[in-house]
């Protein structure tokens, strides 16, 4: 295919992304090979090239069908100009040579070896955050700082931190990453103030180039512990230093971290890793099948039982994965197939315990859905009417299908006080015996919620 003919397929392109998608993501495209099915492309950087493949790889080979061309694959490689052209990031003012600290001497904990990018299933909850990831992983300039993923147990902030760390010390073996959680930061600055080494510290985390901090909320509350992580963030970000951390919940939200912490921690990207849905949950479990097949092997999988899994068992992946795993061993042992009957006797418990637990983001998201209002809308502080009725039957559906307290409840809509929330339950409970509209809407929910 020659260039004019790609020329003719970016032109229909423009039409089926719009012209700002097509600027960003399909105009700085380079064709550089068209051989047996197979496309190959230049771009910007790796993550420029996931991004597309991603998100308009079907879009590019069905145009190049139409245009006589057919693809069966498209592969994207890093270009030798575009990545020449790429910005450099400023050096920080030259500083008094240090002595280096040795590798031996990084305080990381160790990093798990499941957790790479290529084993985190991707899905609409997690899809921003896992572009993110990669976009930090390929170190060079920094984008964002910090990074900041949070979210509930379970649902890949520490796979996404482990994944970083292992690609950068693949790609650039020559930087110093350290990764840890927030309570080893503690225990080594608690360990450095008893040795009297607290400039020896202050050094070590200084010295490193990207800094990676799980859990980060354990810190608060521990007012040392905060006022020396404040200065050693400020000291990396003004060394334009890397640093990534995780929580579980939005900086703003974290109680007794101090002000300025969560000012620091707000100024780069944050990102939400939302509760998993259905489609990323089957996924995860057809990943695992797949591994677990190498290890028993000749065990039958019957049809339908990963669906099921992936339908009833909803609270977080540790669990959904932790399932499959007892099912595989179980049905190994006895040597019997894994059948839906032997699913729901082998894991009664975990099922029963799934059918107890209900999230009040998967309240929101259903309801919002329901009434066709947005999320933020039915989280923020409008008042109107069309978004003000929906968000009454969101609170009134959390107080009874969850063991939440109002107080929680109040702040996971907004922040708003638990007496707006017992209104919200009150009003609710008056409407359903007068307007038999809404007691369908609540029947209706509480099926799709709880089935």
């Amino acid at each position: 295919m020659t260039n004019e003919t790609w020329g003719q397929v970016r032109e229909e392109l423009i039409k089926r992304v719009g012209k700002h998608n097509y600027t960003t993501w399909i105009e700085p495209l380079k064709l550089s090979h068209l051989k047996n099915g197979v496309a190959r492309f230049e771009v910007p950087t790796t993550f420029f090239g996931d991004w597309v493949q991603r998100n308009y790889g079907d879009h590019i080979r069905t145009q190049l069908s139409s245009a006589g061309t057919p693809v069966d694959r498209l592969e994207f490689s890093v270009g030798t100009a575009a990545t020449a052209a790429r910005p450099v990031a400023a050096k920080p003012a030259a500083r008094p040579v240090r002595a280096r600290v040795s590798e031996e001497e990084l305080p990381g904990a160790p990093l798990d070896a499941r957790f790479t990018f290529e084993s985190f299933v991707v899905g609409k909850p997690n899809e921003l955050a896992h572009a993110a990831a990669r976009r930090v992983a390929e170190g060079g300039p920094v984008t964002f700082n910090p990074l900041f993923l949070y979210g509930g147990v379970g649902l890949g902030k520490t796979h996404l931190m482990h994944a970083i760390a292992h690609d950068l010390q693949a790609r650039h073996p020559e930087l110093r990453v350290l990764y840890l959680s927030a309570e080893q930061f503690m225990y080594r600055f608690v360990q450095a103030l008893r040795d009297r080494q607290v400039m020896d510290f202050k050094e070590l985390f200084r010295s490193v180039d990207v800094l990676m901090v799980d859990d980060v909320q354990f810190i608060a509350g521990k007012d040392s512990t905060q006022e020396e992580f404040f200065h050693t963030f400020n000291a990396l970000v003004d060394a334009n230093k890397q640093i990534v951390i995780s929580a579980d919940r939005a900086p703003g939200e974290i109680k007794d971290l101090e002000d300025r912490i969560k000012s620091r921690l707000q100024c780069g990207l944050v990102v939400d890793l939302h509760p998993t849905d259905y489609e990323l949950r089957l996924g995860i479990l057809q990943q695992k099948v797949d591994f677990y097949r190498s290890q028993y092997r000749g065990l039958v999988l019957a049809d339908g039982v990963l669906e099921f899994l992936a339908h009833r068992i909803t609270t977080n992946v540790r669990v959904l994965e932790g399932a499959l795993t007892r099912l595989f061993a179980f049905a190994s042992l006895v040597g019997r197939e894994i059948t839906l009957d032997l699913a729901q006797d082998c894991l009664a418990d975990i099922l029963r315990s799934s059918d107890r637990k209900l999230s009040i983001e998967e309240i929101q998201r259903k309801v919002a859905e329901h009434y066709n209002v947005r999320l933020s809308d039915l989280i923020g502080p409008k008042r109107l009417r069309t978004i003000a009725r929906p968000r009454q039957v969101a609170m009134y559906l959390a107080k009874q299908l969850t063991p939440r307290s109002l107080p929680e409840i109040g702040r996971r809509f907004g922040g708003r006080d638990h007496t707006t929330i017992m209104h919200g339950v009150r009003k609710i409970e008056e409407l359903m015996t007068t307007d038999s509209q809404l007691a369908d809407d609540l029947q209706l929910l509480r099926r799709l919620l709880q089935g």
